[in-house]
C-alpha cells in the first residue's frame, strides 16, 4: 500500500525544516548506504550529530507518529532517526531496496526492522527539475514529486529510486518505521476496516454496526500484532 499525505507538516514546522538546510554541515550520503547501494547513491545528508538536526527530527517524528493516517495505516511501533537529504544538480539515487534491519548489529535498543519507508518532501516542486521518487510495484512504476510538507508512505520491501536532479536542489527527510503488524497485506486490511468503522461512528455514533466492526478489527489486530 502506497499513501500520499498532504498535511504531514504544519507550516511552522515546514519552515523550521527548510531553515535547517541553510548553514548546516553536510556529509556524503554514501556514509549511511548499505554495501550494495554505495555505488548508486549520490547525495548529501545533514550530519546526524548536529544538535539542531537532532531536535528537529524529534519534532517531526512526533508529528508523524501522531498523524491519524499514520497511526491507522502504519501502526508504528518504533521509528529510525530521520535522514535529512539534499540532491544538488546532477545527483541521484539508483534503484535499491532499503536494508531490512537498521541500526548497529547487536544493539537491540536501536535496531529497527524496516517495514514502512517514507519520504517527506521539503522543497517546492517548481524549485527543481527531476528528483522524482519512483517506486516499483507489480502494477508498474509510480512517480512522486509532492508539494513541500507532503509525504509518501510505501512498503520498505519496494524497489525505488530518486531520479537525477537536473536543476536546483531537492531537500527531503526520509525515515523508516517498524510496525506492530509486519505483513503489508494485513496492515491494509486493518486500515480499511478502521477507515470504515470511523466513518460509521461519525455518521451514526456508537451503533451495533460500529461495535461489530470494532470487534472484528480488534480481534484481527490481536491475532496479527507483535508486541
Amino acid at each position: 500500500m502506497i499513501l500520499c499525505i498532504a498535511d504531514m507538516l504544519p507550516p511552522e514546522l515546514l519552515q523550521e525544516a527548510q531553515a535547517l538546510f541553510t548553514g548546516s554541515h553536510f556529509v556524503d550520503g554514501r556514509e549511511t548506504a548499505g554495501w550494495h547501494a554505495r555505488g548508486i547513491k549520490h547525495n548529501l545528508q545533514i550530519a546526524a550529530n548536529q544538535p539542531q538536526a537532532q531536535a528537529l527530527q524529534q519534532k517531526i517524528l512526533s508529528q508523524i507518529a501522531a498523524h491519524s493516517v499514520i497511526a491507522s495505516a502504519v501502526l508504528p511501533r518504533r521509528f529510525r532517526p530521520l535522514l535529512f537529504s539534499r540532491y544538488e544538480t546532477g545527483m541521484s539515487y539508483g534503484s535499491h531496496v532499503d536494508d531490512a534491519i537498521m541500526g548497529r548489529a547487536g544493539d537491540q535498543a536501536n535496531e529497527v526492522r524496516s517495514d514502512v519507508s517514507f519520504t517527506l518532501f521539503l522543497s517546492p516542486p517548481d524549485s527543481y527539475d527531476g528528483g522524482e521518487l519512483v517506486i516499483e510495484s507489480a502494477s508498474g512504476e509510480q512517480v512522486f514529486k509532492l508539494q513541500a510538507g507532503q509525504a509518501v508512505i510505501y512498503p520498505s520491501t519496494s524497489l525505488h529510486r530518486v531520479c537525477e536532479v537536473t536543476r536546483g536542489m531537492r531537500d527531503a527527510a526520509v525515515g523508516w518505521a517498524q510496525t506492530y503488524v509486519r505483513d503489508a497485506g494485513q496492515r491494509e486490511i486493518l486500515f480499511e476496516l478502521d477507515t470504515v468503522r470511523r466513518a460509521i461512528f461519525r455518521r451514526d455514533g456508537k451503533s451495533p454496526e460500529f461495535d461489530q466492526l470494532s470487534k472484528v478489527y480488534s480481534n484481527l489486530l490481536r491475532s496479527w500484532a507483535e508486541v
